[in-house]
């Protein structure tokens, strides 16, 4: 059976919690740890959901915020749902379909 898996990133709300409402103010809390980022790439950490994080990144933000990546990150994994076939869930069984197929054609001489 299949899962599917995601992720919610929820670094805007844990910088809330702790009174940080700009991305201005962690550009220097991150130099201050060896993370050379730019405004722009840490407003898009901050807005969106990154696809790609580095853990050193990662790290950083949580010990800037004092939390740890599980308060960052919350994972979500369910079961892919079924297929569906266009007679239901379950394929039609096989004696049923050779009941459909046509016979062969028979050719005559002509007369």
């Amino acid at each position: 059976m299949k899962r599917k898996v995601g992720y919610t990133w929820k670094l805007r709300e844990v910088m809330a919690a702790h009174g940080i409402f700009t991305t201005t103010e962690l550009v220097p809390m991150l130099r201050d740890r060896g993370i050379e980022l730019s405004a722009s790439q840490i407003h898009r950490l901050v807005s969106g959901t990154p696809e790609r994080l580095s853990l050193q990144v990662l790290a950083a933000f949580c010990d800037i915020l004092a939390c740890t990546p599980a308060d960052l990150v919350t994972t979500t994994a369910e079961n892919a749902g079924v297929r569906r076939t266009a007679t239901g869930d379950v394929p039609a069984p096989s004696s049923a379909v050779t009941k459909l197929r046509p016979r062969p054609a028979r050719i005559l001489p002509d007369a």
